[in-house]
C-alpha cells in the first residue's frame, strides 16, 4: 500500500507520529511518504516535533507560509497536485481541521485519490470558525473517517454520512502522551521558571478572535489579576509577543516565554495547577492527565471533556478569566480523578493501522 500523509501545523504532527509509527510495525511494506506544507514554518513551531517524536523527515516540502485562507488553501493545492500525479498513492491521510487538511482532501478527491480522515467529526456548531468549515467539508469528501470519541459519531450520522464510513478508533493525539510519558513526566521544566509543579496556570492562546484583537489585551490583564493568587505562565507565540510589547504592561508574576518543544510542553501541562486555553489539543491532553482546564471560547468541539468534568467553558469573555483561582480552589480534592474517554488509551494508532492491514492495497 501507498500512503501519503499530508501535515500543516504541530498538532497534526503530535496526531500522526502514532499512526506512521504503526503502520510502519503492523505494515512493514507499505510505502509511507511525508508532505509537510509548511504552514507552520518556525523551528519551535513545527521542525521541533520531528525531532522530538520521531517521525521521519519529510519527502516533501511544499513551503506555503502564511497567508489568508483562500492563499494558504491554495498553495497547498497547487504545489501538492503535482506530487500526487506523479506519486498516484493508494491513499492520501489528512489530520484534523486546519487549512492543509482541506486543500490535501480537495486534491486527493478530484484526482480520485481515496482519502482517509484522521480526527473526524469533531463539531463546535460554529460556522464562523474557520477550522469547523474545513472539518465540515473534509469529512463530506473522504472516504474514510476515523473517528476518537462517540459524540463525533453521531455528528456524521445526522450529516448523512453511511455508517460504514465512519470508524471509531480512539485517540491518537493521546497515543503520543502515552508514548512519551516516562519521557516527559521527570522533566519538571516549569523549575527552568523558579516555579513548584502544581502551583501555577499555564496558559496558550492562539486563535485570531483572541490574539488579533483588543481581546488580547483584556486576557493579559485578567491574567495580570490572576498571577496575584497564582504564577502565570504564557508561552508566547512569536507574532502574539510582537503585539505585546510595548503595548501591555506586565505583573511581576506573569511570565511570557517562547513557545516550548513538545515534550517540555506536556511537562509543563502535566505539572500545571490548571489550564488556560483555546486549543482544542490542548483540551484532550488535560483531559487525559487529570489537570483542570479552561476554555476562552464560546464553544468548544470536544464536549467530552466538558461531560468528564475537567473543562470548564469560560465563553470569549477575558474577564472571567479571573475567576479561576476561585473556581480551583471550590474543587473537592479528595475527589477521585476522571477516567479518559473511551479508547483513549494509547492504542488507536494500532487499530487504524491493522483496519488498513485488512484493506490492503487499492487497485
Amino acid at each position: 500500500m501507498r500512503i501519503v500523509h499530508v501535515l500543516g501545523t504541530r498538532p497534526n504532527f503530535v496526531k500522526m507520529a502514532p499512526l506512521i509509527a504503526a503502520i510502519s510495525r503492523r505494515m512493514p511494506g507499505a510505502d509511507q511518504t511525508i508532505v509537510h506544507t509548511g504552514q507552520h514554518y518556525d523551528r519551535l513551531m513545527s521542525e521541533i516535533f520531528f525531532e522530538q517524536l520521531g517521525v521521519p523527515a519529510p519527502d516533501h516540502m511544499l513551503e506555503v507560509g502564511s497567508g489568508t485562507h483562500a492563499q494558504q488553501t491554495a498553495r497547498v493545492m497547487e504545489r501538492l497536485e503535482p506530487l500526487l500525479v506523479e506519486d498516484r498513492p493508494d491513499l492520501v491521510v489528512v489530520p484534523g481541521d486546519v487549512n492543509s487538511t482541506l486543500a490535501a482532501a480537495l486534491t486527493a478527491v478530484k484526482l480520485e485519490i481515496p482519502v482517509a480522515h484522521l480526527e473526524s467529526g469533531l463539531r463546535s456548531y460554529d460556522r464562523t470558525m474557520p477550522e469547523e468549515i474545513n472539518r465540515i467539508v473534509t469529512d463530506q469528501i473522504s472516504d474514510t473517517l476515523w473517528v476518537h470519541s462517540e459524540e463525533a459519531l453521531r455528528n456524521l450520522e445526522l450529516e448523512g454520512i453511511p455508517a460504514e464510513r465512519a470508524h471509531f478508533v480512539g485517540n491518537t493525539m493521546i497515543d503520543s502522551l502515552v508514548a512519551l510519558q516516562d519521557r516527559f513526566r521527570p522533566l519538571e521544566a516549569c523549575r527552568q521558571f523558579g516555579l513548584e509543579p502544581g502551583s501555577y496556570l499555564l496558559v496558550t492562546l492562539h486563535r485570531p478572535a483572541l490574539v488579533d484583537g483588543p481581546l488580547l489585551f483584556e486576557a493579559v490583564a485578567a491574567l495580570n489579576e490572576v498571577s496575584g493568587a497564582m504564577p502565570v505562565l504564557f508561552p508566547v507565540h512569536p507574532r502574539t509577543r510582537a503585539r505585546l510589547a510595548g503595548n501591555a504592561e506586565l505583573a511581576e508574576n506573569l511570565h511570557l516565554v517562547d513557545p516550548a518543544g513538545y515534550l517540555e510542553f506536556l511537562s509543563l501541562e502535566a505539572d500545571a495547577g490548571a489550564v488556560l486555553t483555546d486549543s482544542g489539543g490542548i483540551q484532550e491532553e488535560t483531559s487525559y492527565l487529570g489537570v483542570p482546564c479552561f476554555t476562552l471560547r464560546d464553544n468548544t468541539e470536544r464536549p467530552v471533556t466538558i461531560e468528564l468534568g475537567t473543562n470548564t467553558l469560560l465563553g470569549l469573555d477575558p474577564a472571567r478569566i479571573s475567576e479561576i483561582p476561585s473556581i480551583i480552589a471550590a474543587r473537592n480534592p479528595s475527589a477521585p480523578p476522571p477516567q479518559p474517554p473511551p479508547l483513549w488509551d494509547g492504542h488507536a494508532a494500532d487499530r487504524i493501522a491493522e483496519q488498513l492491514a485488512r484493506m490492503g492495497p487499492v487497485t
